[in-house]
């Protein structure tokens, strides 16, 4: 596994590139989400990622909707590579871990950032 800090994938057209995810139209229904090991912070991207960031980030996505699917439908198709479309072969050993098959879903146009207490110095 190697660290992934953008991904090139030209079969498919390159939807968005946020913070930390890239987003590939698979067809009219299907996306692709690649978790990449990108580090922002205030909207800012950093120089250099954090190995495997992407994938632990993505494995803690997948259980939370594993937990509760029963309770809020989601958008997840499948994160197995087994499910992956034919001619993103060659970018198996890239996606693994790191990827999820998604329904597209119309955006709910909302933000909200959660911080703790600011103590210190950040007054």
């Amino acid at each position: 596994m190697k660290v992934i800090d953008s991904m090139d994938i030209r079969e498919y057209p390159l939807v968005a590139k946020g913070k930390v995810r890239d987003i590939y139209e698979i067809d009219a229904e299907t996306l692709l989400l690649v978790t990449t090991d990108r580090m922002s912070a205030f909207d800012v991207i950093m120089g250099r990622p954090i190995p495997y960031k992407g994938v632990v980030l993505n494995q803690l996505t997948l259980f939370w909707m594993d937990k509760f699917r029963d309770v809020v439908p989601n958008h997840l198709i499948s994160a197995d590579a087994k499910d992956l479309p034919a001619n993103l072969a060659p970018y198996a050993n890239e996606l693994e871990g790191r990827f999820v098959l998604a329904r597209k879903a119309r955006p709910l146009p909302l933000e909200c950032i959660v911080r703790g207490h600011i103590t210190g110095s950040g007054w």
